[in-house]
């Protein structure tokens, strides 16, 4: 597992692709962005089960920690490459490799196939949180003066269509609201 605790390691010095190429000099991590995910699946989890929905904690949490580690060797594919190539093919590949030296490999695939497929509550959740966090990024980014984001912001269309959203609204919107008075503030 050494082996694997080590190339795991290359997230926390891999940046996220998407805002190197909108000009952020130095973008956080995938680890910093998988971190975040992780907090904001556990947070957001919990409350769902105070509201009486049910989602299984735990689960939600593993997908988080499991959900980029494939970029640990196919890096942060950005969107406008992925049209070129079979980042999913690469990306099982890689996570299927890697997890062979994992403790349940078969679980743990099992558990990043819920979030790409969005095949269980708690894989749909991750996305959730997922576009969440990266939309919580875009917000602080364009707080610190980076504009032309506007594209990560369609995702939050993303977030208004999910079964999440109902209970989360508040949230999601009160981030919009926030981002729009930014961009109101840089346009005086």
């Amino acid at each position: 597992m050494l082996d694997l605790f080590l190339e795991l390691g290359n997230l926390k010095r891999l940046p996220r692709a998407g805002w190197l190429l909108r000009g952020i000099v130095s973008p956080e991590s995938i680890a910093d962005h998988s971190f975040r995910t992780a907090i904001i699946t556990l947070f957001l989890a919990d409350e769902l089960v105070k509201r009486g929905v049910g989602i299984n904690v735990e689960r939600a949490v593993k997908i988080a920690l499991l959900h980029d580690i494939g970029e640990a060797r196919i890096t942060d594919v950005p969107l406008t490459a992925q049209g070129y190539l079979d980042k999913g093919k690469a990306e099982r590949k890689a996570v299927r490799e890697l997890l062979l030296k994992s403790p349940l490999p078969g679980e743990y695939f099992k558990l990043w196939r819920e979030y790409e497929e969005e095949s269980t509550p708690e894989g749909r959740l991750v996305k959730f949180a997922d576009r969440l966090e990266m939309l919580i990024q875009a917000y602080e980014y364009e707080r610190a003066g980076f504009l032309n984001l506007d594209e990560f912001w369609k995702a939050v269309e993303g977030l208004r269509e999910s079964e999440f959203y109902s209970h989360f609204k508040d949230i999601v919107e009160e981030l919009v609201e926030r981002r729009n008075l930014v961009k109101q503030q840089c346009l005086r």
